[in-house]
């Protein structure tokens, strides 16, 4: 607790993906004073085709309001 879920486009490569996971670790544990232990995140790939169905409706549409950081695009 907590877990986080990044969902991004295939290309990334796993050094990327890595630092980002290493990178939102620390600000987590800064942020909200978790221990390392306490944190995991994960990284999905989703295809840009995909997108619209699997990323933005469920999880941004549908979920507006949660959003702290919303986009600057719609679909």
């Amino acid at each position: 607790m907590p877990h986080l879920i990044v969902k991004l486009w295939p290309g990334k490569s796993d050094q990327q993906k890595a630092r980002l996971a290493e990178e939102i670790t620390k600000d987590v544990m800064d942020i909200l004073h978790y221990g390392e232990e306490s944190v995991s995140v994960a990284i999905e790939e989703v295809k840009s085709r995909d997108w619209a169905e699997k990323v933005y409706k469920p999880d941004i549409q549908d979920k507006w309001d949660t959003l702290y950081k919303k986009p600057g695009y719609t679909m």
